[in-house]
């Protein structure tokens, strides 16, 4: 079975590797935004996904010139109404469209669309006020306001169970809560959101669910290390993020996953390579690493094309180190049949390779889907389970609001190799 499973991995079209481009820093417009040529300053990633672009170019034509056009823009991709799911253009006025008062976040074309609906939204408005809330201070992540400064660990990794503890460890935390209420983005957030600007203790708390949501992906990648007992002290690592697209990459900066380093003070020095045929254009778009890096440094490098074309580019030819773990966030194979064709080389040469793997979901939901692949494809699943370092940001199901929200890498899986390999070596150790 394993061997078929190479074959099949290696059998897959072979589409020829681009150059990377030169890592260069973003051009700047005359707002402080990175330009729109290459960028696509200040818009939630989740936003991105539900415009449904083809590429970042057809951004050009959204002639944002302003920030309150920017919001409005943002905004737009929300205006439906949550019980008749009419956009705005099929209305006779599209607008019509009004807010729920409460949440500030769900939109209703008539009263009676409103009231039909309310049985439903009631049980989820409260939590997608903090949905809509935090949709907005989201801009800050791209402004640099969040995240704050963080401070060396004081506790061993192992002793650090969640966000309680991790928060914790961050000195003059209020103090630097402050700060971003009172800088100049948060204030011009409000003035052109077109919505109130909260109380203090709401933007208070929306800042510290971005904080997590920030910092979720590189602390998830140090649980996976500490999970398959992998030693950063030891030696240098390489890590792999599978299926990386905008949302690992726009806009990301050399420094974002330096919590990896304060995770393990005196490790040996760490690369993350960002694989995936959606990584964005930017300052980590850069070859990865045929040697070990810095010592005590997290490097970030990035490969533009599918995993199992990168294997055979870069890996098997020793351009690009062998990977100590791979991590995929998000993989969303079990959604439909188009991406479980393309993720299979991929999955077939995770397993046959015997690579260490992490994948994150966003429910339990999603969790047991992707089980149920994992499982008829004989990979060995070596646990799941609730993942501490999960984003505490609540996000919206964007077809339907009227949903629980789901969060970012809610719930982990770590897979090691065929599934048969462990039956073998228990057999094995039977026989002794």
């Amino acid at each position: 079975m394993a061997q078929r499973g190479r074959g099949a991995a290696r059998k897959a079209s072979k589409k020829p590797a681009k150059e990377p481009a030169a890592a260069r820093a973003p051009d700047m417009d005359s707002l402080g935004f990175q330009a729109m040529d290459s960028n696509v300053p200040g818009l939630s990633h989740v936003i991105l996904q539900k415009l449904n672009m083809k590429s970042y170019e057809d951004y050009n034509d959204f002639s944002i010139r302003t920030y309150f056009d920017m919001f409005q823009k943002m905004e737009d991709t929300f205006k439906f109404c949550a019980e008749c799911k009419k956009l705005p253009d099929a209305l006779p006025d599209p607008k019509s469209l009004r807010r729920c008062k409460r949440c500030q976040n769900v939109y209703y074309c008539s009263v009676a669309c409103q009231r039909a609906n309310w049985p439903v939204h009631k049980k989820f408005c409260k939590k997608l006020k903090l949905v809509a809330l935090d949709r907005l201070v989201e801009w800050l992540i791209f402004t640099g306001d969040i995240p704050f400064p963080t401070e060396a660990w004081t506790k061993p990794a192992g002793d650090v169970t969640g966000w309680e503890d991790w928060f914790s460890m961050q000195g003059q935390l209020e103090e630097k809560l402050d700060a971003v209420l009172a800088g100049r983005y948060m204030s011009l957030l409000w003035a052109n959101a077109g919505k109130p600007r909260p109380e203090e203790g709401e933007l208070r708390e929306s800042v510290r669910r971005l904080v997590t949501d920030f910092h979720s992906r590189p602390l998830t990648i140090g649980l996976g290390l500490r999970l398959f007992g992998i030693d950063p002290l030891a030696k240098p690592l390489t890590i792999h993020v599978v299926g990386a697209s905008h949302v690992e990459t726009l806009n990301t900066r050399v420094t974002d996953y330096d919590e990896l380093a304060r995770m393990f003070p005196g490790q040996q020095g760490m690369e993350v390579v960002m694989v995936g045929v959606d990584v964005v254009d930017g300052p980590i778009m850069r070859p990865p690493l045929a040697t070990p890096g810095p010592p005590g440094r997290i490097y970030l490098s990035s490969y533009k094309g599918l995993y199992h074309d990168f294997w055979e580019d870069q890996v098997e030819t020793k351009l690009a180190a062998r990977p100590d773990l791979v991590v995929g966030f998000h993989p969303g194979f079990h959604a439909c049949h188009d991406l479980m064709a393309g993720w299979l080389p991929t999955l077939l040469l995770l397993r046959d390779y015997c690579l260490p793997t992490l994948f994150t979901v966003y429910s339990e939901q999603e969790l047991k889907s992707s089980l149920q692949i994992l499982v008829e494809l004989e990979t060995c699943v070596t646990g799941y389970a609730a993942n501490p370092f999960a984003s505490l940001r609540p996000e919206q199901v964007y077809s339907s609001p009227n949903k629980a929200p789901v969060y970012c890498s809610s719930h982990y899986i770590t897979l090691l190799g065929p599934a048969t390999s462990l039956r073998e070596l228990e057999g094995d150790s039977d026989d002794d």
